[in-house]
């Protein structure tokens, strides 16, 4: 009778340590940081996943200056960030390593009713300093402006207001740290004003040209539209392992050649110039 009971219970005993093995094998990191690059970073983690089961890709927003701080920390494993480490206060750049995987594009957006299609430099600078305040004001209609900021730590809004503003700070107005929010919000408001990557524009908002050039891929990659970011995957050193593995399927040719146009974004073989830390353009 003991036999009996003893043998199922060896069986259970050695098929729960054989889950266990499976358990262990499985390996798992996280990225987190920029709300721009998020949506190419979370599709090519799908995409990584279902080619190689057991390894998990976990993808979370929270702005560049987030993502920043928490792979210097040692919190994660891979920061996302449209700023350089550099540019960022606080964060030591020398203890970081820089995969850029991308370009972004970001464009003025606003409310499709307010009148206009293509504004001055020097105009929408005004706006977001708050010397505009109406759209009459650039050929719109006789509409309050409504500004949208992004988050204080958005890479985004650093980008913006370093081609845009000439590196001064938008006046005070509400905040949205979420791309896909701006969007949205912009669209449902009368005379509302944002920016956002390429990759989150869509028909229900409207974006502007600026002195005349489009907010296209190729004024980006010719820096004719300069108002555009790296996309950049910092690690905490060289990256090893799943996350050394993980990166090198970003920068891979199925993922450059497809999946980063699909998505609104720019691959870095694409580009034509090339800019330091700075901003200055170095070819």
């Amino acid at each position: 009778m003991k036999k009996r009971l003893l043998l199922p219970l060896l069986g259970m005993i050695l098929l729960l340590s054989g889950c266990s093995k499976w358990i262990d094998r499985g390996e798992s990191i996280t990225a987190v940081g920029s709300s721009a690059l998020q949506p190419l970073v979370e599709t090519v983690a799908e995409e990584y996943q279902s080619k190689n089961p057991g390894r998990f890709i976990n993808v979370q927003g929270g702005g560049s200056g987030t993502g920043l701080s928490q792979v210097q920390s040692g919190a994660v494993d891979i920061g996302n960030s449209d700023l350089f480490a550099e540019e960022k206060n606080g964060i030591d750049a020398s203890k970081l390593v820089d995969h850029k995987v991308a370009v972004v594009g970001i464009t003025p957006i606003v409310n499709k009713g307010v009148g206009i299609k293509d504004i001055s430099l020097e105009n929408l600078r005004k706006i977001f300093l708050g010397e505009i305040k109406n759209w009459k004001e650039v050929g719109g209609k006789d509409q309050e402006i409504v500004i949208l900021n992004r988050a204080s730590g958005s890479g985004t809004r650093a980008t913006f207001e370093q081609w845009v503003l000439d590196g001064k700070t938008a006046i005070r107005a509400q905040e949205q740290d979420s791309s896909g929010m701006v969007r949205q919000i912009v669209a449902d408001t009368p005379g509302a004003i944002s920016y956002t990557a390429f990759s989150y524009v869509t028909n229900e908002v409207q974006t502007l040209s600026i002195d005349g050039i489009q907010p296209t891929d190729e004024n980006v990659s010719t820096n004719r539209w300069k108002i555009w970011a790296y996309e950049h995957m910092y690690t905490k050193g060289e990256p090893t392992e799943l996350v050394k593995d993980f990166l090198e399927y970003m920068l891979s040719d199925s993922v450059q050649e497809k999946i980063v146009p699909q998505l609104g974004y720019i691959s870095i073989s694409e580009m034509k110039v090339e800019r330091d830390w700075q901003g200055n353009q170095i070819n």
